[in-house]
């Protein structure tokens, strides 16, 4: 990996929202709406965090990354991670899922599950390195182009230090 770009993460504002799309058109062949992202800036169960840093000699308050989650009783689930361009390879989507699994764990989350393009292995290798585990695949999940899904899931036992190793508690995959 290349050098680690200094990142903040924080609620995500509604000031962030310009950025945020600009972030979502540039990662995904079929994008969120507005809609969708002002709306899960308003929602109770959602957790909505954007990663702000400079990645080059840009503004250090530049949002770099998002990530929508949500949870629900016992479980979460992340909805949408994205990096700039610019700032991907530099630990940004890493510190922006360690920061959601942190909150899963807060709010006594014990499974974490997400959707990934089958072919997206950079962010497969991500999620693997922090406990996620194939648990299934939805068909024709993905339409632009067409693709399946990758269900995964991470089973959170404990609280996971700042390399995201296991802090004398346990994160686990869990059988389907």
């Amino acid at each position: 990996m290349a050098t680690r770009l200094d990142v903040e993460t924080r609620a995500a504002e509604p000031a962030d929202i310009a950025a945020v799309l600009e972030i979502e058109r540039r990662s995904f062949s079929d994008p969120w709406s507005p809609a969708a992202f002002r709306s899960a800036m308003t929602a109770p169960h959602v957790y909505f965090l954007v990663a702000t840093g400079a990645p080059a000699a840009g503004d250090p308050r530049a949002v770099v990354g998002y990530l929508v989650a949500w949870f629900a009783a016992d479980e979460g689930e992340i909805a949408n991670i994205a990096v700039a361009p610019s700032a991907r390879q530099l630990g940004v989507g890493r510190q922006l899922l360690d920061d959601a699994l942190q909150a899963a764990r807060a709010r006594r989350v014990t499974s974490v599950y997400l959707e990934v393009r089958e072919s997206n292995r950079a962010a497969r290798t991500l999620y693997v390195s922090r406990g996620f585990a194939p648990v299934g695949v939805r068909r024709g999940y993905y339409q632009h182009p067409p693709e399946d899904a990758l269900v995964m899931r991470a089973v959170l036992g404990g609280e996971l230090d700042e390399d995201g190793e296991e802090g004398g508690a346990s994160l686990v995959n869990a059988p389907s």
